[in-house]
């Protein structure tokens, strides 16, 4: 059977590649914004314009704020900055002071401290940074600071990229979520 799709009424354009006009959308012009700026403020590189943050990730190094960041960047045109804690800011028992006026924007993740001594011993075997004893430290210290804090977090080790994200629209912007 043979299709004509003039019996219903469309017309061809004759052209490739129609549906690239997608890039003068506002929608897509807003997600590679979104991308930019995430990248821009992956692992704590920038602190300038975190007014313009939809979201603020949170957590020691490796625990999967960066995927996170890129996915609800890509997915959902979310600007987001990430954040590592890092040993100073357990030192000091508080949010580094440039987080402070963000706090509603603020969602943490945390991991279990076994696998994240795993993780760190692919990128750097036998070291301080991935000695079991010292994960263990850095995610109870961290884990304690969100709390103070009254930081919103979850831990990333059983959950997927999307229901991570999820969980943080529910939190952070459910007007964002449509379902």
């Amino acid at each position: 059977m043979r299709l004509n799709f003039l019996s219903v009424g469309t017309k061809s354009h004759h052209r490739v590649g129609r549906f690239s006009d997608i890039s003068m959308s506002k929608e897509y012009s807003d997600r590679i914004e979104a991308i930019n700026f995430s990248l821009d403020h992956d692992d704590g590189q920038s602190h300038r314009d975190l007014t313009g943050a939809d979201v603020i990730l949170v957590g020691v190094s490796r625990s999967g704020k960066t995927p996170t960041s890129l996915y609800l960047a890509m997915q959902h045109g979310l600007k987001v900055a990430n954040y590592p804690l890092i040993p100073e800011d357990f030192e000091r028992r508080q949010l580094p002071p440039a987080l402070v006026p963000h706090r509603k924007k603020i969602f943490g993740l945390t991991i279990d401290p076994q696998r994240l001594s795993q993780i760190r011993n692919e990128r750097r075997p036998g070291s301080k940074y991935a000695d079991l004893a010292n994960c263990r430290y850095e995610v109870s210290e961290a884990e304690a600071m969100m709390r103070r804090s009254g930081i919103r977090w979850l831990s990333s080790i059983t959950k997927s990229i999307e229901e991570i994200a999820t969980t943080i629209l529910q939190e952070v912007r459910p007007e964002r979520l449509a379902y």
